[in-house]
């Protein structure tokens, strides 16, 4: 009868040394918001293993982003690299506890480095820095429309690298929130509203370029659109040239068939102009009132995974004042406009 063997940590702690952990690479100063790495060189007098595992403990003032390590192998020796988040102005590395992963369940004594103390630098940022620090930050879209009588919405979208693109918040801005978020510590992108006064001509704000050691500031002109505001794959106004043709061409058909008529006489040629003008009329139409569900969801914006302004605790009939792509503007109390889906519409 096979009997399991137990083995105390005393007895753990006896075994001879089998890692080696040093300091490869560790960062001379940080910035408090910056991502920074760490690595350390395992070496190993055991030539087959399975695998070498880390836990990380004691840490003070940072995040650790990845639960596994990058990993280089040179020779014998291994080159663990570990991303952290700088979240406070005070930052102890943790403690690398490294344990050897035999091959047929061996028992292998643990090693661990101690952590240290890093330099943290502390910036002197201006009213309108955004919390960003990064290698690179860049606005890719953007568009701005009538939130209400005293306010306008920016919706944005930006990249980055090394960057906490989680940080943002703009100190000018009314309202404001994540609509959408790619989070990585080295490629990351964000689509962010912004709700401003109506006087303001640009949505200015800094943001910390590591590679620059400065601040950079970042300008987004505020021209207000009043067309609806697109999905955020496409955020930039929708061209309406093509219905101003259209209305175009059928008022000068029903122009012609009115000289047409007066010169042949024929009031057949009528059709073609009451065809032409009911569709003038029908493009033109004011806003409809639309019926909204009890139970649905009114967006700030026409994204599906966006802020919601409020569930309707009972059946709706807002002011229709636009649709687009499934998503149906409408008015709503104190000249605000929101959002509402397709499927959402009373089916009565």
């Amino acid at each position: 009868m096979n009997q399991t063997t137990f083995i105390t940590e005393d007895e753990i702690q006896s075994l001879p040394k089998v890692l080696y952990l040093s300091y490869e690479k560790v960062p001379s100063r940080v910035l408090k918001g910056e991502i920074f790495t760490v690595t350390i060189k395992s070496l190993s007098t055991v030539k087959d293993f399975m695998d070498i595992s880390y836990t990380l403990s004691n840490a003070e003032g940072v995040k650790l982003l990845s639960d596994y390590p990058s990993r280089e192998k040179d020779s014998r020796y291994f080159y663990e690299t570990f991303h952290f988040l700088a979240t406070s102005q005070s930052i102890r590395l943790p403690d690398f506890t490294a344990t050897l992963i035999g091959n047929n369940d061996e028992i292998y004594r643990s090693t661990t480095l101690l952590g240290q103390d890093l330099n943290v630098v502390s910036l002197n940022p201006k009213k309108d820095f955004s919390n960003i620090v990064a290698t690179s930050f860049e606005i890719l879209e953007y568009k701005t429309t009538s939130y209400d009588n005293m306010h306008n919405i920016v919706v944005f979208v930006a990249t980055a690298t090394n960057c906490d693109i989680a940080a943002l918040h703009l100190n000018s801005a009314y309202k404001q929130g994540v609509e959408s978020i790619t989070e990585s510590y080295f490629d990351s992108k964000i689509t962010y509203y912004a709700v401003i006064d109506k006087n303001m001509e640009n949505l200015s704000f800094s943001y910390f370029n590591l590679q620059k050691n400065r601040f950079i500031p970042i300008y987004i002109p505020i021209v207000v659109d009043d067309d609806s505001v697109a999905t955020q794959s496409d955020l930039k106004p929708k061209d309406q040239s093509r219905e101003m043709l259209k209305m175009a061409i059928a008022g000068a058909v029903a122009v012609v068939a009115f000289f047409v008529i007066l010169w042949r006489k024929k009031y057949i040629y009528l059709v073609f102009i009451i065809l032409p003008l009911a569709y003038i009329a029908y493009v033109g139409l004011p806003s409809k009132e639309v019926c909204l569900k009890e139970g649905s969801n009114i967006y700030l914006l026409p994204l599906y995974n966006g802020t919601i302004f409020e569930t309707a605790k009972e059946e709706y009939h807002l002011q229709k004042e636009n649709e687009v792509d499934g998503w149906i503007k409408v008015r709503l109390d104190k000249e605000k406009v929101g959002w509402i889906r397709n499927e959402d519409i009373c089916s009565r």
